[in-house]
């Protein structure tokens, strides 16, 4: 796997591999057990296809009671495990471990509940994201979260990343959606959080396991709120000489009042992968294309449409399309939802980054991506969530050409950096995962990161929930408590200890 450091793995669970596989069948009968190690190179690895692991076995239940069973067998026995959605992860949050068991949840795909009046489905975490939408668009419903991946991610991924997606600037991410949801702790203890209602009781535990990333649980059941489909939607294609123009249209948009719901950018190398993929009418002339979306009532639509057109025109637009149809906005879309396999196309691997950044910082931010591409001679495209500064930079690469994989990883890493320093932050939706997991220092200071350890420590205190994922350093909960003694003095010394 690359450089990567992962947990060491345990001699003893792998010493009762075999065991453990029996054991996990008489729980989950029938096919739900994978241990052939060619029939367990589907699970590997997630989205994040540079780090390959198999695991120790697949484990695919089917109720709520076996995924209890299974956790309290292996919390009981200090088995690992890693849970996982669809593996559409772009972070390798669903990497596998040698020594652990991969709790796969795909099998919990149907939709429980749909509630019109209240606007809410109730769905078990392995359906679709655009599975949600499917179900209720007959009475003209729809689910907002819509992550490029939305025809396959999982909505228990979406969950345990906090997945956002192109209309997101104006209706949110998952955390925005979620109002309730089912887990199981590593003890095999059912909870639930939240539920039908607008607001819970108490901490905002929902907000907590919303982005933990498997780290602190395993779903089994999500609430999520639904929207009524817009009177009217139409989308503006908006071409521009730089990419610096087009940031700066994106920053007078929002300043001036206007919350679209979708503003996506692309530049040159992406826009022309797209439109040799999908042919959707992109202007290839332009060095960054701009789709705005704007929907609600017909008349505030064509209002709003009028102004963002005289914005772009002040900022140097050379193209500006409106859809005329529905058929023309979604062949707008078309193009951006497709840039990652249109990339994959031109080049043979490429490296999906994730940060954000403050959207004045857009078009510094865009320039010294270009100066990193030519330090490390690696083409980069760049399709983004320019609304909310959510970037997605597409490295180009050869895994074939020795050194080039660890180019584009250092590559990735100055981006993210440069993310930070502009006050940024490492990643918008695609989470931590092992990708950015040794990036965190550049964030978070010991301190910080201690608290956020000891929140994993409330829920899974023997680290036996993905480990080797988010934080930098594999500790033991006892040792976020241990009293540091310098030259004989402890820190702040005027605090009464006990």
């Amino acid at each position: 796997m690359s450089g990567l450091a992962m947990p060491k793995p345990d001699a003893e669970t792998l010493r009762r591999r075999a065991e453990i596989a029996a054991d996990m069948r008489i729980i989950v009968p029938g096919e739900g057990v994978v241990d052939a190690a060619n029939e367990m190179r589907a699970f590997e690895s997630d989205g994040l296809t540079a780090y390959r692991q198999l695991p120790l076995v697949v484990v695919l239940p089917e109720t709520v009671a076996q995924v209890s069973r299974v956790l309290k067998y292996c919390s009981d026995r200090n088995i690992r495990v890693v849970p996982r959605g669809s593996g559409t992860s772009l972070s390798g949050g669903a990497l596998p471990l040698e020594d652990a068991v991969l709790l796969v949840m795909s099998r919990f795909n149907r939709i429980l509940a749909i509630d019109y009046p209240n606007r809410i489905v109730v769905a078990q975490p392995g359906v679709t994201n655009l599975g949600i939408t499917t179900a209720v668009e007959q009475e003209g419903f729809y689910y907002a979260p819509d992550p490029s991946s939305q025809i396959a991610c999982s909505i228990g991924g979406n969950v345990a990343e906090n997945s956002g997606g192109v209309h997101c600037l104006k209706y949110g991410l998952t955390a925005n959606n979620v109002l309730g949801i089912e887990m199981v702790l590593m003890n095999g203890e059912v909870v639930r959080l939240g539920g039908s209602h607008l607001d819970q009781e108490g901490y905002d535990l929902l907000g907590v396991m919303t982005g933990s990333e498997g780290l602190l649980g395993v779903v089994t059941e999500v609430t999520v709120r639904i929207l009524k489909k817009p009177e009217t939607a139409r989308a503006l294609l908006i071409g521009f000489p730089t990419s610096e123009e087009g940031g700066q249209c994106v920053a007078d948009i929002i300043g001036a009042g206007i919350i679209p719901g979708g503003m996506e950018m692309m530049d040159r190398p992406a826009i022309h992968a797209a439109e040799d993929f999908v042919h959707a009418g992109y202007p290839l002339d332009v060095e960054a294309l701009l789709i705005v979306e704007l929907d609600g009532p017909g008349v505030e639509v064509d209002h709003l449409i009028g102004l963002v057109e005289a914005i772009a025109y002040r900022n140097g637009s050379t193209t500006c399309r409106i859809s005329q149809s529905e058929q023309e906005r979604l062949t707008f879309w078309a193009g951006r939802k497709a840039a990652f396999p249109a990339v994959g196309r031109i080049s043979p691997d490429y490296y999906c980054m994730d940060g954000t950044i403050p959207r004045k910082e857009l078009p510094r931010v865009l320039a010294g991506m270009r100066d990193l591409s030519e330090k490390y001679g690696l083409g980069v495209a760049n399709v983004f969530h320019a609304g909310d500064g959510n970037l997605h930079p597409l490295i180009l690469y050869d895994a074939n050409v020795p050194g080039e994989l660890d180019k584009a990883e250092s590559f990735g890493a100055d981006i993210l950096r440069l993310c930070v320093e502009v006050g940024g932050v490492l990643t918008g939706e695609h989470g931590v995962g092992v990708e950015k997991r040794d990036l965190m220092p550049e964030m978070f200071n010991q301190v910080d990161l201690d608290q956020q350890m000891r929140v994993k420590c409330a829920f899974d205190p023997n680290h036996l929930l993905n480990p080797g994922k988010v934080f930098p350093q594999l500790r033991r909960c006892a040792e976020l408590g241990r009293m540091h003694v310098h030259r004989g003095e402890v820190a702040f010394p005027d605090i009464p200890r006990f």
